[in-house]
């Protein structure tokens, strides 16, 4: 269970600004119902079109994503355009007391939303903040300007900290190696020093069953259970992992490359390359 602050508590159970602005100036929209989370941020701009003087939100998500969302508009309101920018993923996270590691992309998913907003007033293209940079994870669309961002903003060292903030390396796992090496430039430039993983030894069989129940347990289910789903450990024999799906994964249309993209994947990283990942029952 998540160890939530009473200012989340109090901003989940009891939203300011749920709704949609009439005649909004600004329009912004994130995530996606697919993914578990979506957020459309809406704002209204005073005579001048310099102020923000009403903002309302309407989320599908966890109660992070709902608390980051009514704080987002709380903040923002009194604020110039430019001032509202300047508000970053932390902030919203301070102004609430903090949020778990595993829910500060709710908070990231936030700012964003506002920037796409902020774009559809100064462009009049409405939808998500176009992006130009390129993609690095292709499972959740995350940009190397949002890792690099938010890698600099919250001194992210480790590449399961950056899916914690935006989910990128989440799913198939494909992109880790790549945003190891982002994290390892921006903490170049930052001064910090990048460290590098000590070699694998090789494990007996108890190390190796206690490997694939921890990488289950810290790495893949944290992912899955974002989504409403999760995996269970079965049997392993020898390289043969045997796991059951959960929730929302056990009726997805896309289970079986859930089992190979995501779990399979990411147990051919932590463990062994040569592991295989089958569907059981139970």
């Amino acid at each position: 269970m998540w160890d939530y602050t009473e200012k989340v508590k109090d901003h989940f159970f009891n939203p300011r600004n749920v709704g949609t602005v009439e005649n909004a100036d600004g329009t912004g929209e994130v995530g996606s119902l697919a993914c578990g989370d979506a957020l459309t941020l809406t704002f209204k701009l005073d005579d001048k079109k310099e102020t923000i003087v009403d903002a309302m939100f309407k989320t599908f998500g966890c109660a992070s994503a709902i608390a980051s969302s009514s704080a987002l508009t709380e903040m923002v309101k009194g604020k110039t355009i430019d001032e509202a920018l300047q508000i970053s993923n932390k902030d919203i996270a301070d102004f609430l007391g903090g949020l778990p590691d595993e829910k500060m992309h709710c908070s990231v998913m936030g700012r964003e939303a506002l920037e796409a907003a902020v774009d559809n007033f100064r462009t009049g293209k409405k939808g998500q903040k176009a992006v130009n940079a390129d993609i690095v994870c292709k499972c959740f669309g995350v940009t190397e300007e949002a890792i690099e961002r938010v890698v600099r903003e919250n001194d992210i060292k480790e590449a399961e900290e950056v899916t914690n903030y935006i989910k990128a390396g989440g799913g198939c796992g494909e992109c880790i190696p790549d945003i190891e090496k982002i994290i390892a430039r921006v903490r170049g430039d930052l001064g910090g020093a990048a460290v590098a993983a000590p070699p694998k030894k090789k494990l007996t069989n108890l190390q190796r069953i206690a490997l694939i129940q921890e990488t289950l347990d810290a790495k893949i289910r944290p992912a899955l259970q974002r989504d409403g789903g999760d995996v269970e450990l079965l049997d392993i024999d020898g390289t043969t992992v045997v796991v059951a799906l959960r929730g929302a994964c056990a009726s997805c249309a896309i289970s079986e490359t859930t089992l190979r993209d995501v779990v399979q994947t990411r147990l051919r990283q932590e463990v062994d390359p040569d592991i295989t990942v089958e569907q059981g029952q139970g």
